[in-house]
C-alpha cells in the first residue's frame, strides 16, 4: 500500500501533481566533471546541489552504470542525499540509423539498472529526422515501445530535444502527435528550443501537459553562459508555467562544449537565477 504523502511525492516527481503545486528545481550533474569509476565522485557532486537547495537531480547513464550490479547499497547512499533522482539521460554521439534512437540493448541495460537505483525516469535524447516522414515513424515507433518497457520497470520515458528538432519546422509536435501521450512524454531542453529558433512559451503552452521537465540554459550570441548572464528572457516563460499550474522540474544544465566543466562557478549563480525568475 501507498500512503497519502507518498502518493502525492510520486505524482510530484512525474511533474503530475494537482493545482495549486508548484514547479521543482532539479540540476544536471553534468556541470562538474566525474570520473564514473570513483562513485564518491558522484556523491560528491549530489552533497554540492543539495548544498544549493535544489530537490532532485539528473545525471547521464554512464556516472552509475557500473553500479547497477550493487542497487541495494547505491540507492541507499543515493537516498541519504535526500534529492530525488529525477531522471537517468542517455545520450550519445551517434544513434541508431534506423531509429535515430539509442539501441534497443542500451535502453533495456539502462533502464532496469536506473529503476532499480530509484530514477524517475529514463530520459533518451536522439537524432533529428528532418523532414523524412518514415524516419520520424520509425522513431516514434521505437519510443513508444520504449516508454512501454519503462512502464513496466516503473520509469517515465522523457524525450529530450537538441535545436534541430525545433530548427527543421514542426518535427518535434509531429513526433508527439506520432507517439503515445501516456507512454512518451518530453524532457524539454529550453535552450536547445531557443538556438532552434523556437517559440518556447507557446510550445509550453501547448504541450505542458507531455512536459515532465524543462531544461535551462543561456547564451551570448550562441556560447553558452551561467543561467541569468546571457541574452534568454525566461519571464515569458515562468509566465507560461504559472498560467498552466505545471508542476515538473526545472532543471540547470550548465554543460558546455569541449568537455568544459564550470561546476560551481556555474551552478551557483544559476541557482540565484531560477529562484529570482521562478520562485522554486
Amino acid at each position: 500500500m501507498i500512503n497519502r504523502r507518498n502518493f502525492t511525492w510520486a505524482l510530484a516527481g512525474c511533474g503530475l501533481a494537482g493545482a495549486g503545486g508548484s514547479p521543482r528545481a532539479g540540476c544536471q550533474t553534468n556541470a562538474w566533471r566525474i570520473n564514473p569509476a570513483n562513485f564518491g565522485e558522484v556523491l560528491a557532486v549530489l552533497d554540492r546541489i543539495k548544498g544549493y537547495e535544489y530537490q532532485g537531480f539528473e545525471t547521464g547513464y554512464r556516472n552509475v552504470q557500473d553500479r547497477f550490479g550493487r542497487a541495494a547499497d547505491t540507492r541507499r547512499e543515493l537516498d541519504k542525499r535526500g534529492l530525488d533522482f529525477l531522471g537517468c539521460h542517455i545520450f550519445l554521439l551517434q544513434y541508431d540509423p534506423w531509429t535515430l534512437l539509442p539501441p534497443a540493448d542500451l535502453v533495456e541495460m539502462v533502464s532496469a539498472g536506473a529503476s532499480a537505483l530509484g530514477a524517475r525516469r529514463l530520459i533518451l535524447s536522439g537524432g533529428s529526422a528532418g523532414a523524412e516522414r518514415v524516419l520520424l515513424e520509425r522513431k516514434a515507433k521505437a519510443l513508444n515501445a520504449y516508454g512501454k518497457l519503462c512502464k513496466s520497470r516503473g520509469l517515465q520515458l522523457a524525450y529530450h530535444n537538441h535545436d534541430k528538432e525545433f530548427r527543421n519546422g514542426d518535427e518535434m509536435e509531429r513526433m508527439l502527435r506520432l507517439t503515445d501521450g501516456e507512454l512518451v512524454h518530453l524532457m524539454m531542453d529550453a535552450g536547445h528550443a531557443y538556438l532552434g529558433r523556437a517559440d518556447i512559451p507557446s510550445f509550453f503552452s501547448r504541450y505542458h501537459a507531455r512536459i515532465d521537465g524543462i531544461h535551462l540554459r543561456d547564451f551570448v550570441k550562441g556560447e553558452q553562459v551561467p543561467l541569468g548572464e546571457g541574452e534568454v528572457d525566461l519571464q515569458p516563460l515562468a509566465a507560461a508555467i504559472q498560467a498552466k499550474k505545471w508542476t515538473g522540474w526545472l532543471i540547470n544544465e550548465e554543460e558546455r562544449l569541449n568537455d568544459g566543466r564550470p561546476g560551481d562557478a556555474a551552478v551557483g549563480p544559476a541557482r540565484r537565477h531560477v529562484k529570482k525568475v521562478f520562485g522554486v
